[in-house]
C-alpha cells in the first residue's frame, strides 16, 4: 500500500478502535499508585474513571523513543510516508521527542506541532485523514494542519481542584478556598499551553461561562466561517 500513514496518541481521545479506520494510535502511559499502564492496552477507560473516583493517585508520562520509532516503523511497512499528530508542545515533551527522531527518517516523517489536544486534536487526526484519502502528501498535509493550528479554542472546567494542585496549575492554599467556595476554574487553550478563563460559582455557572464563551468564538473571531462544536466530558 503506498500514501500517508496518520499517526496520533491517545491524548487525541481516539482509540485503538481508529485501527481500523487506517489509524495509528500511540497509547499515552500512566501510573496508577505506581503501576505503569498504557491508555486503552493495558486499561479501559471505564477502569480508568473507577480508579479516578477511589482517589488513587495517578500521573501521566510520554510514549518512549523506542515505542515512537515502533509505531512509525510499522507504518511504513504499509505507507510511503507519515503524518504524526502528537499533543501540544505546550503541554508535552513528547512533541519535542517525536520531532528530534523524525530528523533522522530520511524526510519519511513529519510531525505536525498544532497546539491541539482532546477534541480538537481529535478533528485535526481526522482532516489529516481526509487529505490523505485525497492524494495529498505528507508535507502538504502538515503545512496545511499547520497553518489552521489556531483555528480552535478548547474550554474546560474540572469537578475537582486535586489535580489542577498536583499539577502546579494551583496552589494549595487556593484549591482549599476553592473547594469551600465551591468554585469551579474555567479553563481555555487557545494556542500551546492550558490557561486561566474564568472563576465560577458551581456546575451551572461554569457550563453557561463555557457556552457563553463558544457563542462569542462562533459570532465573534470565528464569524462567517464554518465550524465544528464538540463536546468531550
Amino acid at each position: 500500500m503506498s500514501g500517508v500513514a496518520i499517526v496520533t496518541d491517545s491524548n487525541s481521545g481516539i482509540t485503538q478502535e481508529a485501527k481500523r479506520l487506517g489509524i495509528f494510535v500511540l497509547p499515552m502511559p500512566f501510573y496508577i499508585d505506581g503501576e505503569l499502564f498504557y491508555e486503552d492496552i493495558s486499561l479501559t477507560q471505564e477502569k480508568f474513571y473507577e480508579r479516578l473516583t477511589q482517589d488513587a493517585d495517578i500521573s501521566t508520562s510520554q510514549p518512549s523513543p523506542g515505542d515512537v520509532l515502533d509505531i512509525w516503523e510499522k507504518a511504513l511497512e504499509e505507507y510511503d510516508e507519515v503524518v504524526h499528530i502528537p499533543m501540544s508542545s505546550g503541554l508535552s515533551s513528547s512533541c519535542a521527542t517525536a520531532q528530534m527522531l523524525a530528523q533522522d527518517m530520511d524526510g519519511k516523517v513529519y510531525v505536525v506541532d498544532n497546539q491541539r489536544i482532546s477534541v480538537t486534536m481529535r478533528q485535526s487526526v481526522l482532516d489529516a485523514t481526509a487529505l490523505a484519502e485525497k492524494g495529498m502528501n505528507a508535507k502538504e498535509i502538515h503545512d496545511i494542519l499547520m497553518r489552521e493550528k489556531l483555528e480552535a479554542s478548547i474550554y474546560i472546567t474540572v469537578d475537582t481542584l486535586k489535580y489542577l494542585k498536583k499539577g502546579g496549575r494551583v496552589t494549595p492554599a487556593a484549591a482549599a478556598i476553592g473547594s469551600v467556595l465551591n468554585l469551579k476554574p474555567v479553563l481555555t487553550i487557545q494556542g500551546e499551553k492550558l490557561d486561566s478563563f474564568s472563576k465560577s460559582r458551581g456546575w451551572k455557572s461554569a457550563k453557561k461561562t463555557m457556552l457563553d464563551a463558544m457563542e462569542k468564538d462562533l459570532t465573534e473571531r470565528f464569524a462567517g466561517q464554518e465550524m465544528y462544536l464538540q463536546v468531550a466530558y
